[in-house]
């Protein structure tokens, strides 16, 4: 008899839904409150088809006589554990070759973020060596990363191009990423950023023509083909790199291609980002660290999700994002790493800490913010980011007395991580070395 069902995981101590109600987001107090099957009412079994679905959730004494005569290709015995959803890690630069590890020695004595970009540092730095390097190198290393951030928890991964800042590396680039997207036992969402900074040489206007009328056609014609699949399009919008017409231009030209608006906004400087992107339906704004109060009701009003970034405010830091007022008025918040050269940050776990502890969010709102609310910041709150029947199995278990120790023990994930499941599949396991 074949097999209806991938895993089984059983008798868990606790069970974190996130949701229950096919809800695709939680925002102002929801957020403090998602779904969980406590352990007096458990112990708790979870079910995922061969299709990588989640079939069923309940007691296990329940689920244990309903499904007594199925087969399942995996078991895992979660006594003691307590079951989560897969991380989605709404921010990430994960493609790119060098390091600027001289860099923070820089911001340690004084140096801001567009001191070492002006004397050529910085994103100019990484693009120099990302266009020297080739493809399989850069997927080498991009599999790498991204096999720790599943190590972390992380399920599903935003993946930035934005390193190559020409038609020929971005393309590079997003290959890598499609690559990666075919290969690996991760979701990912791709997101074009070749305008993440202006090419030495160049004004921005040439270099926002040059993103409009040479890399998104060429962009398009590959994702037409099959070639390529990209989700989101993305600019740095901020002093001194894309002012506000410039990036709104180059946002409507991704939109008009069918893709997603999700930006850099209101990071080092004020510029009404903020408001532009919630007047063009931009999906998601990242950073956000000097919007408006204005920024934040337009916000909450369009729907448009808040993707916050602790590390990048630590390390560089700058003024905390807001935030508590975000929440208070509404906004779905989220949150990524944004892992890059400048952020060197895989684990959705540290960034809740950091979270919670800078950013002055619950533990509940943390978890919220890097699951559900960063799935719907990437469109696909739908399928992730709860455990859900009819969603994605993707699956964390903790080995801990409550889910919250995963944050409050900062920097203990490997620890407390005891198995990560991609759509039903064991990807990682504390207990062997079989990872994807």
């Amino acid at each position: 008899m074949t097999s209806q069902y991938i895993l089984l995981v059983k008798n868990a101590r606790q069970v974190v839904q996130v949701a229950s109600n096919k809800e695709l987001w939680l925002s102002g107090r929801d957020m403090a409150f998602p779904v969980t099957l406590e352990e007096q009412d458990g112990p708790y079994s979870l079910l995922v088809g061969t299709d990588g679905l989640v079939k069923d959730i309940g007691k296990a004494s329940v689920l244990t006589e309903k499904y007594k005569d199925a087969k399942f290709e995996q078991t895992i015995d979660a006594d003691g554990l307590c079951v989560l959803p897969g991380f989605v890690d709404s921010h990430t630069h994960p493609v790119w070759a060098g390091d600027r590890v001289q860099e923070f020695a820089m911001k340690l004595a004084g140096a801001t973020y567009m001191d070492i970009h002006k004397k050529g540092g910085g994103i100019h730095y990484t693009v120099e060596c990302t266009r020297k390097a080739d493809e399989d190198e850069l997927f080498q290393s991009l599999k790498e990363r991204l096999l720790q951030m599943v190590r972390a928890g992380s399920t599903l991964v935003e993946c930035k191009s934005g390193y190559g800042l020409d038609c020929e590396t971005e393309t590079k680039m997003l290959q890598v990423i499609e690559r990666a997207r075919r290969e690996m036992t991760v979701d990912i969402s791709s997101t074009y950023c070749g305008a993440h900074a202006v090419p030495k040489g160049n004004t921005a206007d040439e270099a926002a023509y040059d993103v409009i009328n040479v890399q998104l056609p060429s962009i398009k014609k590959r994702m037409m083909s099959g070639e390529l699949h990209v989700d989101n399009i993305d600019v740095f919008c901020e002093k001194g790199v894309f002012d506000i017409n410039q990036s709104k231009e180059i946002l409507k030209a991704g939109k008009q291609m069918g893709l997603q608006i999700n930006f850099h906004g209101e990071e080092l400087n004020r510029l009404h980002s903020a408001e532009m992107g919630a007047e063009m339906g931009a999906k998601a704004i990242s950073h956000l660290e000097e919007v408006s109060k204005e920024g934040i009701q337009a916000m909450a009003k369009s729907g448009s999700a808040a993707v916050l970034l602790p590390t990048t405010a630590y390390n560089l830091k700058l003024p905390i994002p807001p935030a508590r007022k975000m929440i208070e008025e509404g906004v779905i918040v989220a949150l990524g790493t944004d892992f890059n050269p400048n952020a060197y940050c895989l684990a959705m776990p540290l960034v809740m800490n950091l979270a919670c502890v800078t950013l002055k969010m619950s533990m509940p709102e943390a978890l919220v913010a890097a699951t559900l609310n960063s799935a719907f910041a990437l469109g696909v709150s739908e399928t992730h980011g709860s455990l859900e029947v009819g969603k994605v199995g993707n699956i964390v278990l903790l080995e801990a007395p409550s889910w919250e120790h995963l944050i409050y023990q900062m920097g203990c994930h490997n620890q407390i991580i005891h198995t990560v499941c991609w759509r039903g599949e064991v990807v990682y396991s504390k207990a062997s070395t079989g990872t994807n």
